[in-house]
């Protein structure tokens, strides 16, 4: 009986013992899948992760890898994509610089036109006309080799907002010819005549908008209304241009040829009357850069100062870029070599093509050479080896990066 009894209660033990262990597993799954509707609430609640995409930055390449650049100040962050902080709402940072290879340190071509017509006659000047037919062909071939206008604003401030891998450049336009641009009456509202540069480059803008609208018109007050002769009141044709996006420049009163002249007070009433009677017509017009008629200055070097700034009849009048004739490309404003008292352009190809126009330069504007944007316009990046061509006192609040 004992020996049974025994056997009865090992019986009993197991029975209990494998009972509990059901109990155990049972509350174990119970727990176990709480904690799993717990974590499937809490991922719900929370904000989705916000992703970006960036493009990788590639580090400098050196010959002797104990020259390799300190890589806190020099290698570029990832490319960003446009947000509420960026430069433009089209722009984007390319910071892959070995790929596209900016240079900001280089050249930028201002290119100086006069005059526009629909068709060549025998009697047409040869070397400062040209069509508007041809004007819309050259707009094709500089957007197809990565040139994007900017303003002399722009150019001055070294403030420029093109796209990475592209060629800022500047129009400019001497004399305010009609041909130049000019307004029409149609339905009694005045518009920009489709026959002139404007026209053609409002055409073409509508095609290819990131080519940009810009460019600045050097007047002379003198002729008065003849300034962009047609429809509408002197006024009103400026203040369209300016609403646009273009700008004025001053061209002397008279058109002078200053190395003709000897004395401060004639060239400061040359400029200073012109910027009197532009006010005049259009109340806060201020000019602020200046074309130099046949490209001449004072051979008194001591009386070019009065080009920069001075004031006749309380007048006061500041030029922040002179600008010559040709034959160059210009630096830019944050290069050790720039000088804002004489700023290169070049001339347009006019009838007959001529040395040193543009159609001369083209071929010979190379990568290596020019203004290659980054697309920041916050930085100045230039390949290490062209750093010592950068002004670090003109940067102002931008940073030079070098690759």
């Amino acid at each position: 009986m004992r020996k049974n009894t025994n056997s009865s209660k090992k019986n009993r033990r197991a029975i209990l013992a494998v009972a509990i262990l059901c109990i155990i597993a049972a509350i174990s799954v119970l727990l176990a899948n709480n904690l799993g509707d717990e974590k499937k609430k809490a991922q719900e609640t929370l904000p989705p992760v916000e992703t970006e995409t960036v493009m990788p930055t590639e580090p400098a390449q050196t010959d002797n890898p104990a020259e390799t650049p300190d890589q806190s100040e020099n290698t570029p962050e990832p490319a960003e994509t446009p947000g509420e902080d960026s430069p433009s709402d089209n722009l984007v940072i390319r910071t892959d610089y070995e790929v596209f290879k900016p240079n900001e340190a280089g050249e930028i071509p201002i290119v100086m036109f006069h005059n526009f017509i629909e068709a060549y006659e025998p009697n047409t000047e040869k070397e400062f006309t040209t069509t508007f037919e041809e004007f819309e062909t050259l707009l094709h071939n500089l957007y197809d080799q990565g040139y994007r206008l900017i303003s002399m604003r722009e150019f001055i401030d070294c403030d420029i907002s093109v796209p990475a891998g592209t060629k800022p450049m500047v129009f400019t336009f001497d004399d305010g010819s009609a041909g130049q641009f000019n307004l029409i009456e149609k339905d009694g509202k005045l518009e920009v005549n489709p026959k002139s540069a404007v026209g053609v480059m409002l055409r073409f803008n509508e095609k290819y908008p990131d080519f940009g609208l810009k460019g600045i018109f050097y007047v002379n007050m003198n002729i008065g209304d003849n300034t962009f002769q047609g429809a509408g009141s002197l006024k009103e044709r400026f203040e369209i241009l300016l609403d646009l996006g273009f700008e004025l420049g001053n061209h002397t009163w008279g058109h002078v040829k200053y190395n003709t002249l000897k004395s401060i007070e004639e060239i400061e009433e040359s400029l200073g009357k012109n910027q009197q009677k532009a006010e005049e017509v259009l109340p806060g017009l201020r000019f602020y850069s200046l074309a130099l008629p046949h490209g001449s200055r004072p051979e008194n070097k001591s009386l070019r100062s009065a080009l920069v700034e001075g004031t006749y009849n309380g007048v006061y009048y500041h030029n922040e870029t002179i600008m010559a004739v040709g034959a160059n490309p210009a630096k830019p404003s944050i290069s050790i070599e720039y000088n804002s008292e004489y700023v290169a352009r070049i001339r347009a190809q006019g009838r007959e093509p001529v040395d040193c126009d543009l159609t001369w330069w083209l071929p010979r504007m190379t990568d290596n050479r020019m203004f290659i944007s980054d697309g920041d316009p916050k930085t100045i990046v230039v390949p290490e080896e062209k750093s010592s061509q950068v002004d670090v006192e003109k940067l102002n609040d931008k940073t030079l990066i070098t690759y």
